[in-house]
């Protein structure tokens, strides 16, 4: 039997895999009611921090895969560790915006789990590269 930690670490593979599809609503039921996002950085689009599972879905999320042509960016995962309520994962993201700019960026994420869904989730990016992307 996985313990908390790998079951974790499944939950997590899961959210990226269905957040590369682009379909938001499969995500909705990956996240607890109370969850929060925080994207770990300032002047950049959904800087700060998202609580609730609807917000962050509807809010959050929309608007800013909105940027992107449909279904991009994709999410590859470079490594994912799991050890008890606690995940991190280092991946990839890249894709193309709506007006065709390509984008790449690497990000490293630590997710907390609660009741097998995703409690708490903060983002770490190079916002710098972000923000020089979306003052174009």
């Amino acid at each position: 039997m996985a313990d908390q930690g790998e079951r974790g670490e499944q939950l997590v593979k899961e959210f990226f895999e269905t957040l590369s599809t682009g379909d938001l609503e499969k995500l909705r039921p990956l996240f607890h009611e109370d969850a929060s996002w925080t994207a770990m950085g300032t002047g950049i689009p959904g800087a700060g921090t998202h609580k609730g599972r609807d917000y962050i879905i509807d809010e959050f999320l929309a608007p800013v895969r909105g940027m992107f042509k449909e279904g991009d960016p994709k999410i590859e995962i470079k490594n994912v560790v799991g050890r008890g309520n606690l995940v991190g994962a280092e991946t990839t993201a890249y894709g193309q915006f709506a007006d065709g700019r390509d984008y790449r960026n690497n990000y490293c994420w630590m997710v907390e789990i609660k009741d097998d869904k995703i409690y708490a989730l903060r983002e770490y990016m190079d916002t710098y590269y972000i923000s020089t992307l979306v003052g174009e």
